[in-house]
Parts: C-alpha cells; structure tokens; sequence
C-alpha cells in the first residue's frame, strides 16, 4: 500500500507532530487527504494541558469524521485541522489543576505526537494491577465499553439465548462476543480467514465460527442456529447483516454497533442493504444502533466488570500495535481491507 503524503520530518525537542485533513476522501482514503505536520508546541494558557501521546487508537468510524455526513453524531473534522482520534497520554505539563504532570489520561484527542487540550472529555487512567499500559487502553478506551454497553444495555442478553457477532474477530466484535459468552449465552461469530476463526473458537472460546470467506454464511447460520438468533450485534451490514436478518428469530434483538462495510465510498451509498430490512417486520426485531460516546460518563459501569475479567484472563484480547506516527494512514487504510487481526493501535511515544 502506498505510503500517504508525508510533509516534514522527524520533530525536535519543542515541536510537534500531526497528521492534518487536507481533503475529504472520495472513496479510499487518497494519499493527499492528510498531510504529516510539524509546528512549535504552544505556550500552556491558564487551564491548559500539554498531553505527549503513547498510543492512538484507529477506529472504523475515523473514516467517517473525515466526511460531511448529514446527520453524523459528531461534526466532520475541519479541513486544515488536525485529525481526531482516541489516545493514551501522558501529561507533560499542565496549569489546569485537574491533571498533574506525569498522570496518565485519555480522551478525544488528535493523530499527534502532543495534545494542548483545556481537560475537557479527558479522564485519569490509574493503572490496573497485572494488566499492561497498551492492553488497558486498548480495551478500556473504546473496544471494550463500546461492546459492555451494546451488549449489555441495548442487547439484554439471557442465560441461554443464542448471539451471532459480525467481524466477531475485531476488536469491539471480540468483546461483545465473550462478554455474552461470560453471561451465559450461546455465541456464534462471523469472521474471515483461518487465523481469525482458529482464534475465536481456540482462544475466545466461541460455540461456532462462521468463514464468510469460505462458507455461504446465511446457511451456516441456518445449521448452526436452528431455532434462530436472539440478539444480533452487527458490526458489518450488507451481504453478513442480511443473513442475520434472514435467521432472526421472533421478536429477536439487532444492536447495531457498526456498518464497516458501507465506510468507503459513504454512508448511503448505493447497495448498502439491508435487502431483507421487510424481516423487521415479520420476526417482529427490535433495532437499535448506538454510539459509545453517549456512555462516557458511565464508563465505570464497564470498567468494574472488564478488568476483572482481564485480571483474571477470562477476557482474551489481541493488539495490533503499528509503530510510529508517520504510519498511521497507512494503518487505517488496511483495516477496510481486513488488514488486521485485534484492536488497530499506533505507538506514538514511549510508556514511561
């Protein structure tokens, strides 16, 4: 894959770096859509925060911000500005007495090696026990709440229903999975390639996996759940979505966490599907999408059952760690094309 443009090098002591939205992608993220800058770090003022990036998570929906969507959750990232994404950092100086320098936040933040942010929609992460920096961030940021809470509060999951996970082998797939595995149900995921579906069934512990690469997935749902699917936790749409929906069962549950499938070229675009949406109708399903942001003020809930599940190795996880700022594109761009195996993450700075 070719490398997107890349500006200016490597930053001194003093400046900083990050990726700026030059241009909104058309279908690809093209190569003169972003653009790697280099800038002086600015004066704190007074309630500021200087946070050095460690980690920045890449997430499906990054794609989207960089659009103008009609009816988006969240404002499109500006042109000329710089590119938002969730990271792990460390405070490096700070005149907002809600942060002392050395702590460890994270938050809505941008592609950077630095963040001057006023504290706003940032949040102190104490170290769990037995659990590293890079795991912890890459679960408890927004793979593992966006599962707890889809799975949880919008799926209502029972001791004994049968749960169908699209892109089971992602990272929020992944966790949604286990965690309707740890309470009780019976859990089918759809993934693609050996390696994820080995992964699921050997490590995850998964009931069954589906290969959408090498099996018709709406038969395999059929054998695999006769009786039909309770709660769907769609990550896909399209082709996967439809043979959920054409094995639904009566009165049955779709939370609907993401459509990976419809990113590039935009939401709306022509073949989208669902084609069997009329099965809404005649299974009598409850649909509901959600964003995870709208529960960040409860993330705790999330938190109190997904460390100790991770302490205790009940919660299996997979990191796909890029390393460099500079490659972060590049990174986003393969996950459209299954390009990586766990939670999509790129090392900026070093864990101190």
């Amino acid at each position: 894959m070719e490398a997107a443009r890349s500006l200016s090098p490597q930053a001194n002591a003093g400046e900083m770096r990050y990726w700026r939205l030059d241009k909104r992608p058309k279908i690809e993220i093209e190569d003169d859509c972003l653009s790697l800058q280099t800038v002086p770090i600015p004066a704190l003022e007074e309630g500021q925060v200087l946070m050095r990036v460690v980690y920045l998570s890449l997430d499906a929906t990054n794609r989207l911000w960089m659009e103008e969507i009609e009816n988006m959750y969240m404002p499109a990232v500006p042109l000329g500005t710089p590119m938002l994404g969730f990271v792990l950092a460390e405070v490096a100086e700070s005149r907002n007495p809600g942060f002392r320098p050395g702590q460890i936040a994270m938050g809505l933040g941008h592609w950077a090696s630095h963040v001057v942010t006023d504290g706003e929609g940032w949040m102190a992460l104490d170290r769990p026990d037995g659990i590293p920096l890079s795991l912890a961030f890459g679960v408890l940021a927004i793979a593992g709440p966006t599962a707890w809470f889809g799975m949880m509060d919008v799926g209502r999951p029972k001791p004994g229903d049968t749960v169908v996970v699209s892109a089971a082998a992602g990272a929020a797939g992944s966790c949604a999975a286990q965690i309707a595995r740890l309470k009780g149900c019976r859990v089918i995921g759809i993934a693609g390639g050996a390696d994820k579906c080995g992964w699921l069934k050997d490590e995850a512990k998964l009931d069954a996996v589906v290969d959408y690469k090498t099996e018709n997935v709406a038969e395999a749902l059929h054998r695999l759940a006769p009786e039909g699917i309770d709660i769907l936790y769609e990550n896909v749409g399209g082709d996967i979505m439809d043979a959920s929906l054409a094995n639904m069962k009566q009165g049955g549950t779709v939370v609907v966490c993401g459509l990976i499938s419809t990113y590039n070229g935009g939401v709306g675009a022509g073949g989208t599907g669902p084609k069997l949406f009329h099965n809404v109708i005649m299974k009598r399903l409850r649909i509901q999408g959600f964003v995870v942001l709208d529960y960040m003020a409860r993330y705790g809930e999330a938190w109190a059952e997904l460390i100790p599940w991770l302490q205790k190795g009940e919660l299996k996880f997979r990191l796909d760690i890029v390393d460099g700022l500079e490659k972060s594109v590049d990174a986003l761009r393969s996950m459209y094309h299954s390009g990586n195996s766990g939670k999509l993450m790129v090392q900026i700075g070093a864990e101190s």
